[in-house]
């Protein structure tokens, strides 16, 4: 099995002067190396400049999102190319806030995954439940569903990552218990190793939403949990560094 993950996605926030929190972090990462792959997705506009903050050091840098084109008339949006081009090794799609403010479906983040895959982006493809489908008891039925409709097949011949962020954990500080997040991920190991084969069997399945340090141990401790999609605590390098220990 590769490597756990341990991804921060910092959403709309950060500005230039919050480039001294990722190199505090390949700072620290670099006199006491991690046993995890480490990687910042900043917001578009300091991609370039944290790729270069950061070539020398263990960090990877990736993108938020992509479009599906390579390039177009899409007023906006960034494409897989482009992110490749600002130094971004990885890519975030189908994140629940893009699923819900957006009204993004399972074939367009598939899309995007192939787009990805097409630039030579490593995919972190991201999947969960809301409220409303768990309290029904739908949690299982609902994530691998949407793993069979997010993943293509295609991605069997490289690297890639699936996500766990059940929607109501994100940004509540509200996580389900450790025996929940081991059936979901069971099953989307089952979808996987479905569609996939082997490849399916070593693809890290991530958990996201509100791991904070004091959580970390515990979830990255869990059966079929490869690493962490780190939101808020993945802006200060002491939170995240943490985190990351933790694994």
């Amino acid at each position: 099995m590769p490597a756990p993950l341990i991804a921060g996605n910092w959403k709309m926030n950060g500005l230039a002067a919050d480039l001294g929190e990722a190199r505090a972090l390949a700072a620290a990462l670099a006199e006491t190396p991690a046993g995890t792959r480490v990687a910042l997705c900043p917001p578009a506009t300091l991609l370039a400049r944290m790729a270069d903050a950061l070539a020398e050091s263990a960090v990877l840098v990736g993108g938020q999102d992509c479009h599906s084109e390579h390039a177009g008339a899409f007023t906006g949006d960034v494409s897989a190319e482009m992110l490749a081009d600002a130094g971004a090794r990885l890519v975030i799609v189908g994140h629940s806030e893009r699923r819900a403010a957006y009204g993004e479906d399972d074939a367009q983040v598939a899309a995007k995954a192939l787009a990805a895959l097409r630039a030579g982006l490593e995919p972190i493809i991201c999947v969960g439940e809301t409220l409303a489908q768990r309290e029904a008891g739908a949690a299982l039925e609902v994530v691998a569903r949407q793993v069979r409709g997010s993943v293509p097949a295609g991605l069997g011949e490289t690297a890639f990552a699936v996500a766990y962020e059940p929607v109501w954990a994100i940004g509540t500080g509200l996580t389900p218990t450790i025996e929940a997040i081991e059936a979901v991920h069971a099953a989307i190991r089952r979808t996987l190793v479905e569609a996939l084969g082997a490849a399916g069997a070593r693809a890290p399945i991530l958990y996201g939403g509100s791991v904070k340090p004091a959580n970390a141990a515990e979830i990255l401790g869990a059966a079929e949990v490869g690493g962490a999609l780190v939101g808020g605590a993945s802006l200060k390098a002491a939170d995240f560094l943490a985190i990351i220990r933790a694994a």
